[in-house]
């Protein structure tokens, strides 16, 4: 897709128990796209709580969202809630339909994976749930980022970063998306080196896994179910 000329309408959706640094780290570059407007989208303007006890607040309601340039679904736990949600997922398939873009992030993945959209793109998502992807009709790519035509996704949490400024770039070229990286000063430099299941040592793997044991296996079961919704045939 080429980089979208005039003014950019771009609505990034919020909702309970959602990972905040999926919308934060997103929104921190996609504020300072040069000529666009963000929203901040949910099914009312109330004040919401992230997973950790955030406050968010929208100021767009599902129903009053424009027509988009970009829609951006986040993940976190909250995310579970939208799989059968049709007010979302509807609208997910309308801006996918319309040939705009999507992004997707961490396992707000698995929710456009809901909506349908993921059958027969390339897709990654957070290591946690990444096996999950082909009971979506999604081809998994080991990737922190991974576009295919109108839709990109971006692997778990911090990765919205990585992802935006690539979007940056779609909508308004590479000079605009570097600008937003330097005034950002985005150069990790982690102090450890466990930010992947590869190279984490394996006592702290073996922690996080059984931390998230019961929502994976929560998670697992509505892939499942999804997939007989959707038709979708998968082996064990």
């Amino acid at each position: 897709m080429s980089i979208v000329p005039g003014h950019l309408k771009i609505g990034m959706l919020i909702f309970p128990r959602m990972d905040q640094l999926d919308f934060t780290g997103a929104f921190e570059v996609f504020s300072r796209i040069p000529n666009s407007t963000v929203h901040v989208l949910w099914k009312d303007k109330s004040p919401l709580h992230d997973v950790r006890g955030l406050i968010l607040t929208p100021d767009t309601t599902l129903a009053e969202s424009p027509d988009l340039d970009l829609l951006v679904v986040p993940g976190g736990y909250g995310q579970e809630d939208l799989t059968d949600d049709e007010e979302v997922l509807s609208l997910i398939r309308k801006q996918m339909g319309r040939g705009r873009y999507v992004y997707a992030i961490c396992t707000g993945v698995l929710v456009c994976g809901a909506a349908g959209i993921l059958q027969g793109r390339r897709a990654t998502t957070n290591w946690t749930v990444f096996d999950l992807l082909p009971y979506f009709g999604a081809t998994p790519v080991k990737s922190r980022v991974v576009e295919d035509g109108n839709l990109v996704c971006a692997a778990g949490v911090s990765a919205s970063i990585d992802g935006a400024l690539k979007v940056a770039a779609l909508l308004r070229g590479d000079k605009v998306a570097q600008q937003i990286q330097l005034y950002m000063e985005y150069a990790p430099e982690p102090p450890f080196q466990s930010g992947s299941p590869k190279t984490a040592p394996s006592e702290v793997l073996e922690a996080t896994l059984a931390e998230g044991a019961q929502m994976n296996i929560a998670r697992t079961a509505t892939a499942h179910r999804i997939a007989k919704r959707l038709g979708i045939a998968h082996s064990d």
